[in-house]
Order: structure tokens, then C-alpha cells, then sequence
């Protein structure tokens, strides 16, 4: 079957300037390497609209978004030592917040869906950016699911880093269950395996270096446990590729097949629930396409 792949080519006007990692590349890179002849058979492309205000706010404070829109309009600036914005900054976070709510709806009415989205979300708290991000997508996405009627929604994240945001946002609502495997300690410091929200969140600290297979069997472990008395009625993956090997912000030994296996077996594991990933971190090109590739046509 085709996969739908939601994007929206605002995702590439966000700048932070030369030499930063979270480069417009990254978006074309993954962009490029679905609509490679090989791929392109599996994958159905929808156009996202950007998107307003009000879903955005389910997961963030309006005077925050009055901040991010007032510092774009004046030229950017920075927000903190890591994420800084440009003139087109909010125009791009629009456009991924967008991708990401059209995603849930392309992944209800099909059973998948693949939102590029970029920038990424899964560091961004509810009146604070941080790690590149701005609006946390993935919660976004969570609660427009959650108004669709998919009132029980499983993230998981295996980005390197650990999506402190998105916990945050979350750790206090036992609707939503949250799953993170991710490299400790590293940045942002957050994601101890004792960090447990009301019982619905699940970390994952591993340090760098292991075996591939030991990541991959943990991070399905902590799925089943989060499972365990409880099924979803959405999932929703935070998608980072900074945890393939080689990757200059991570050390975790990941390859593409790990994606594709671990991919697959999630869906086996919340069937017949909707599965959707949004894309977050992953800042070598290469790897970066190749694992967006590989979580595309493990979705199809």
C-alpha cells in the first residue's frame, strides 16, 4: 500500500544561520531521497496547510506564540545558546505544526502516514524553545488525535535526545503515554528511567556504544510495558535519526534495518491503531534520508 507523505515547503525556510546543524538541507534531504524512484512507488505526497493558532495552543502558552511570531517579524534572533530563529522561522514552525496535524488525519483515514516536518518539536515546552525546536509537533499532533476521537494516544520517541518537551507536556495525563529510548547523559539532561509522570512514562537511558540489537530489544521492552493493561488508540513516533551510527550528535550504533524492524513490529504491536510518525532530529544527510526512507517503507 501507499503511504501518505505530508509536507509543506515552508519546512525549508527556517535558518538559524551558517554552520548550525538544524540546516534547511536536512528537509531536502529527506525530501530527495522519498521521491527517489525506488521509493517513490509506496508513498501517496499531500500538501499540508499551515496551521493556526488554536491547535498549537493545546500544547503551548499564547503569550510564548506572540514572542516566537513578534521575534520573527523583527529579523530573529536567538532564544537560547542552540535554537535561534530567522525571519522565516515562524513561517516554517506553522508550516510543521501543520504537517503534523495533517498527518494524524492522513494516518486515521489510511492506517499510516509520514509527517516531514521540520523544524523539529520534541524539545519545545509549553512557553519555552529549546534544542532546535520551537512547537512541539508531536504533542500537537497527540491532542488534534485526541479531538478526532482517538482519545488514548502512544508516543514514541527514539530521537537520540531525549524529548524532555514533550514530557513535560505530557507526564501529567494519563491519556497519553510516552516512550523514549535515547542516549544518557546527553543533552538536555532529562529522561532518567525513575521520571515516571502518573505511571505513563517510560525512559529508556542508555548509554552510547551498545550493541545495535540491545537498543532495539529495549526500546521494545518498554513499549510492551507501557502496553501492558492498556492500548492505544493512536501511535505517534517521534522520528529523530540522530540515533543512527554516525550521526555528530549522537553515539548510539543504529543502521536503517534497526528502523525498519522496530518500525514494523510497532505497528504488529498496536494493530489495528493508526500509526504516524513526525520527523525530528538527524543531522548527517545520509543517514538522516536513509532512515526516513526506511520508517516509510516499513509504514507501507
Amino acid at each position: 500500500m501507499s503511504v501518505p507523505v505530508v509536507w509543506h515547503p515552508a519546512c525549508g525556510l527556517h535558518d538559524a544561520g551558517p554552520g548550525h546543524p538544524e540546516r534547511p538541507e536536512r528537509i531536502a534531504a529527506v525530501l530527495a531521497a522519498l521521491r527517489a524512484p525506488a521509493v517513490a512507488s509506496q508513498i501517496a505526497w499531500v500538501e499540508a496547510t499551515p496551521a493556526g493558532r488554536l491547535p498549537i495552543a493545546a500544547a503551548h502558552e499564547a503569550a510564548y506564540l506572540d514572542r516566537l511570531e513578534q521575534l520573527a517579524a523583527a529579523g530573529g534572533g536567538a532564544l537560547d545558546a542552540d535554537t535561534v530563529m530567522g525571519p522565516r522561522s515562524w513561517d516554517a514552525a506553522l508550516a510543521a505544526a501543520g504537517v503534523a496535524l495533517q498527518a494524524v488525519e492522513q494516518g486515521i483515514a489510511h492506517g499510516t502516514a509520514f509527517g516531514a516536518t521540520r523544524p523539529p518539536g520534541h524539545h519545545a515546552l509549553a512557553d519555552r524553545a529549546m534544542g532546535f525546536c520551537f512547537v512541539n509537533n508531536v504533542v500537537v499532533a497527540a491532542r488534534h488525535a485526541q479531538r478526532l476521537g482517538r482519545a488514548r494516544v502512544l508516543i514514541v520517541d527514539w530521537d537520540v535526545h531525549h524529548g524532555n518537551g514533550t514530557q513535560a507536556l505530557v507526564e501529567r495525563d494519563a491519556s497519553i503515554r510516552f516512550v523514549s529510548l535515547h542516549q544518557y547523559p546527553w543533552y538536555p539532561g532529562t529522561g532518567a528511567a525513575a521520571e515516571r509522570g502518573v505511571g505513563n512514562v517510560f525512559n529508556v537511558p542508555r548509554p552510547p556504544g551498545l550493541p545495535r540489537a540491545t537498543y532495539v530489544r529495549d526500546l521494545l521492552a518498554a513499549v510492551d510495558a507501557a502496553l501492558t493493561g492498556w492500548r492505544p488508540d493512536l501511535l505517534l513516533i517521534s522520528a529523530g535519526f540522530d540515533s543512527l551510527a554516525g550521526d555528530p550528535l549522537g553515539g548510539f550504533t543504529l543502521e536503517p534495518e534497526d528502523v525498519t524492524q522496530w518500525t514494523r513490529a510497532l505497528r504488529e504491536r498496536v494493530a489495528p491503531a493508526p500509526v504516524v510518525a513526525v520527523l525530528e532530529g538527524g543531522y548527517r544527510l545520509d543517514l538522516l534520508a536513509a532512515g526516513a526512507v526506511a520508517t516509510v517503507q516499513a509504514l507501507a
